[in-house]
């Protein structure tokens, strides 16, 4: 079945992009926009309104299959692909790209992915953004060309073998909104919680970690004093976004000292900590957290996981990350991937390796990402999947947990009925 025609439409994600080195640098916090001066480039301000770019195809039998070019909060750092700006990429878009989409017949997938994955226009690369809007679009044509659900999809066009499927344990992320947005995810009993947003050494980590220490035992006890089944006992993940390595000068022994201690604090519920280091760059960053696991792993008593996020960003830097047992878990950050071909196979790639799969992404994405996404996860059997877009802990529960009750539903339904 073809495509007739491609509509596009700019609108909003589910959060904000922010400037990271700003924050970081220490822009203060007022109420919820910053005070300070941008430092990434094409930022106008600290904090200014995610946008998207919706990619519609239309199909010969009047079916619209849907993908959305979205970009992580942070654009622009750790190595990322510059600002998405959504009006100038729907130019870009109109005039380059949608031509070479007229036409195609979409009986498959994966070629047609690799094809605008790798895309160049006028000698360079597309936006990842991009890439990522159009290949969830070319996904979600091909399932509905096959009446079938995207996990099926998936799972055929890559020859996953497993005819089980299951929903994937849900990563819940609170924002700054991290006391009040923990209530909200015992309540629902998510199985990861709480993200917590650890940015900032002065307001949330603490020049010693304490503000964290503390946190995460106000943490450990609200789980336990307001979960109604005892054994309700959700994995502590939480994002420091390289401060721990920060305050303690990325020393190696004095983090794992601080870890071993935050982990002494989350019993009996196990941690895990994101992006305790960050060098600035892929390769002082991966070596530092590969000690740092060596550390870990070296100790039986400690109950805590380290996972790899920044400079982790492309198919290549998973395969890196995984080759080189740098971390217990990666983050495959759907957006920064690009083609969502790209998400399958890092998937693929860390199950093959032994190291935790993390379906992530972005608060920053839109209902549509995240429902494809999520799709993905399921078909590769992840460790955990992100709940997106947006931080206020409800919308993005909902949004994925539904979408992986409805898939199994269908699912079901077709195998009994055809």
């Amino acid at each position: 079945m073809k495509i007739v025609d491609v509509v596009t439409s700019v609108g909003l994600t589910g959060f904000y992009f922010d400037d990271q080195a700003a924050i970081k640098s220490g822009a203060e916090l007022d109420r919820f926009t910053y005070v300070g001066d941008t430092v990434t480039p094409h930022f106008k301000t600290i904090r200014q309104a995610g946008e998207s770019l919706s990619i519609m195809l239309v199909l010969e039998n009047g079916q619209i299959a849907y993908g959305d070019a979205t970009a992580v909060q942070y654009s622009g750092a750790g190595g990322r692909d510059a600002l998405f700006e959504a009006k100038k990429a729907k130019t870009f878009f109109d005039e380059k790209i949608k031509p070479l989409l007229m036409n195609i017949d979409l009986e498959t997938f994966r070629v047609h992915a690799r094809r605008f994955d790798t895309l160049n226009i006028d000698g360079k690369p597309i936006h990842t953004a991009l890439r990522y809007g159009i290949t969830q679009a070319l996904l979600d044509g091909v399932a509905k060309v096959q009446n079938r659900t995207i996990s099926e999809v998936v799972r055929d066009e890559y020859g996953i073998k497993d005819t089980t499927y299951h929903t994937v344990p849900l990563f819940a992320q609170s924002g700054d909104d991290r006391y009040s947005g923990v209530d909200k995810m015992i309540m629902k009993e998510v199985d990861v919680l709480p993200h917590a947003l650890i940015n900032s050494v002065k307001d949330k980590l603490g020049r010693d970690g304490e503000k964290l220490k503390d946190y995460v035992k106000w943490l450990r006890n609200r789980i336990i004093t307001k979960r109604v089944r005892e054994t309700y006992a959700p994995i502590l993940h939480i994002d420091v976004y390289g401060t721990i390595g920060m305050i303690y000068e990325d020393d190696l022994n004095k983090v794992f000292a601080y870890l071993k201690a935050l982990s002494d604090v989350a019993a009996p519920f196990h941690l895990r900590i994101e992006g305790p280091i960050d060098k600035g760059n892929r390769e002082d960053t991966l070596e530092a957290l590969k000690g740092l696991k060596t550390l870990i792993d070296s100790d039986d008593a400690v109950n805590v996981e380290i996972v790899a996020d920044e400079w982790c960003n492309t198919l290549d830097d998973v395969k890196v990350f995984a080759d080189e047992n740098a971390a217990h878990m990666l983050q495959v950050k759907t957006p920064d991937l690009g083609g969502v071909n790209n998400t399958i196979e890092a998937l693929r790639y860390c199950l093959k390796k032994g190291v935790g799969a993390y379906s992530g992404g972005s608060c920053n994405e839109t209902n549509i990402s995240s429902e494809i996404t999520t799709s993905i996860a399921m078909a590769c059997n992840a460790k955990q999947v992100l709940a997106k877009p947006g931080m206020g802990t409800d919308e993005g529960i909902m949004i994925v947990k539904n979408h992986m009750k409805r898939t199994l539903a269908l699912i079901e339904r077709w195998r009994k009925h055809g």
